[in-house]
């Protein structure tokens, strides 16, 4: 009997899985920023029918504005044929649609050599990232710098120089969406590393400078924008599905 079950539930579940397509893998190193921008600007660029869902609790508890630096390490197709790693930033909040339960990051604007992108919000931008790690008898130094610069005239630039904490490992699963685009969203099942640099309260972060121009970033960073947490992210592994029509 419990092997007929077994078999009914694979059956029922299969053709969900089934519908899912999957797009490409990747390893990557992250930076993230989490922030809280001015509430009329990020209003701004929530697609009608969606609203911000900050989290509730946690290191980034009432961010509503992700900046997330990505340096790739390797990258392969569907067919597993490795592709040219690339170095992105991304900017997303964290969203869903109004009655949802559930949401997950609207992906409005990115720097990347790539475009418009899967999203369709990338600017064609140039890159210079460094990263150097330390390593002595006190413990592990982190310098990174970072530095995008756009064909219309946005940059972004970030200087972090920070003590290594032990990384937690987590899995989990997100829903990117596209802000230009919402209906559009891609399913993201990662395992990551992630290390909560302190932003104030701690000897660890010993150096930080970030600064963003351009038309589409002014208004997030008038001055008046708060940074709520620093997350490394030293590992990061990725599949990405599209979900089932």
């Amino acid at each position: 009997m419990r092997a007929i079950l077994l078999t009914l539930l694979c059956l029922c579940a299969g053709p969900a899985l089934a519908q899912e397509k999957f797009v490409s893998s990747n390893m990557d190193v992250r930076t993230i920023l989490n922030f809280k921008a001015p509430d009329a600007a990020i209003q701004k660029l929530v697609p009608t029918g969606w609203e911000v869902d900050a989290a509730a609790s946690g290191p980034s508890a009432g961010a509503n504005l992700r900046v997330t630096f990505i340096d790739q390490m390797a990258a392969w197709d569907a067919t597993g044929k490795p592709t040219t790693p690339v170095r992105n930033l991304v900017f997303g909040i964290p969203a869903k649609k109004k009655g949802a339960t559930t949401g997950g990051l609207m992906i409005f604007a990115g720097l990347s050599i790539g475009v418009p992108g899967p999203y369709g919000a990338n600017m064609k931008a140039a890159n210079a990232v460094e990263r150097k790690v330390l390593h002595t008898a006190k413990g592990s130094i982190v310098a990174e710098s970072w530095e995008y610069k756009a064909e219309n005239g946005s940059s972004v630039a970030l200087e972090l120089y920070f003590v290594r904490g032990l990384a937690t490992r987590s899995k989990a699963e997100l829903l990117v969406f596209a802000q230009p685009k919402p209906d559009f969203y891609r399913i993201y099942r990662y395992e990551q590393g992630v290390d909560v640099v302190p932003s104030s309260g701690s000897d660890r972060l010993q150096k930080f400078t970030f600064k963003a121009s351009g038309e589409r970033f002014a208004p997030l960073f008038d001055g008046t924008e708060q940074l709520i947490s620093i997350t490394s992210v030293p590992w990061y592994q990725r599949e990405i599905y599209l979900p089932g029509s």
